[in-house]
């Protein structure tokens, strides 16, 4: 067994085994508003519940490790002392990952992400409409930990209304556990889906995403793909070039022949496939194939 200090690492090695080593965790998708009232949306998972009566949430938004600089998040709920919590469950992880990309200030991360801005009844920052349970909360405190990369601040929120899904709920009224079908956060880019077990998402911090709001509507609109499907594909930097989709058909004999129907959602369905092998690269070269 090897004994470390936590001085004698970097701060990102230190943040690598607490975040491996201390899970799996649940997500806080946080939704809130600037003092001009424009949203933000970021997942944290930092987080967890610490009282029943009253209700308190706490979640943590660190200072970024790379540049010691606050989030967004940070600054909206220090300003307007308001958030909402929402559940992320394994139906929008895909969107929900997405929304963390670093886009400059002003992006609205629910068009990015092709979530659904639901307004709220207590408090001013929109709820997320696909999530199963939605937490609406005032700040009552927030407790900055440090003031160097990697430092947390504990935001002490009050729930003052919830918001639950009917169809997560069994005969009795109680939240249905496989219904809800929650995941959490584990190292590096791994996640854990409640009744199923691990899973990978590619962390979207080192590039930009395009945005699922810059979709296509023939692929937006179409009956086979769902969130989590365009969250992936909308987590690409850009779309494939002409000559790099020319190749990819041309060394694929079975994407020819599916492309040679007149039934498009063969050609989605092909996309999906390549989706579920976590390759949207390719999805989108089966997509664009017959559009180019």
């Amino acid at each position: 067994m090897i004994s470390i200090s936590p001085q004698e690492i970097s701060p990102v090695q230190l943040q690598g085994y607490l975040q491996s080593a201390v899970g799996p965790r649940p997500i806080a998708f946080a939704s809130t508003i600037d003092e001009a009232g424009n949203p933000n949306l970021s997942p944290f998972s930092f987080f967890n519940v610490f009282s029943s009566n009253p209700p308190i949430l706490i979640f943590s938004p660190a200072r970024r490790v790379r540049d010691n600089t606050i989030k967004h998040t940070l600054i909206n709920c220090k300003t307007t002392r308001e958030v909402v919590i929402n559940v992320v469950n394994y139906a929008i992880v895909q969107q929900a990952s997405l929304s963390s990309t670093e886009y400059a200030d002003g992006v609205n991360e629910f068009l990015k992400s092709g979530l659904t801005m639901l307004p709220s009844d207590e408090v001013g920052p929109f709820r997320v409409a696909e999530s199963p349970v939605q937490f609406e909360c005032k700040v009552n405190d927030i407790i900055s930990l440090g003031s160097e990369g990697g430092a947390g601040n504990l935001i002490i929120c009050e729930v003052v209304k919830l918001h639950i899904d009917e169809r997560i709920l069994d005969k009795n009224g109680n939240i249905d556990q496989h219904q809800i079908d929650l995941v959490s956060r584990m190292g590096g880019s791994w996640y854990s889906r409640a009744n199923q077990g691990l899973f990978e998402i590619p962390k979207p911090l080192a590039t930009l995403g395009i945005g699922v709001d810059e979709i296509p509507l023939f692929v937006k609109e179409s009956p086979v793909f769902d969130g989590n499907d365009l969250g992936m594909l909308g987590n690409v930097e850009s779309l494939p070039t002409l000559e790099e989709i020319d190749i990819f058909v041309k060394e694929n004999i079975q994407v020819k022949g599916v492309l040679s129907s007149a039934d498009e959602m063969k050609v989605h369905h092909k996309a999906k496939e390549y989706l579920l092998k976590q390759d949207a690269l390719s999805a989108w070269k089966v997509l664009l194939a017959k559009r180019v």
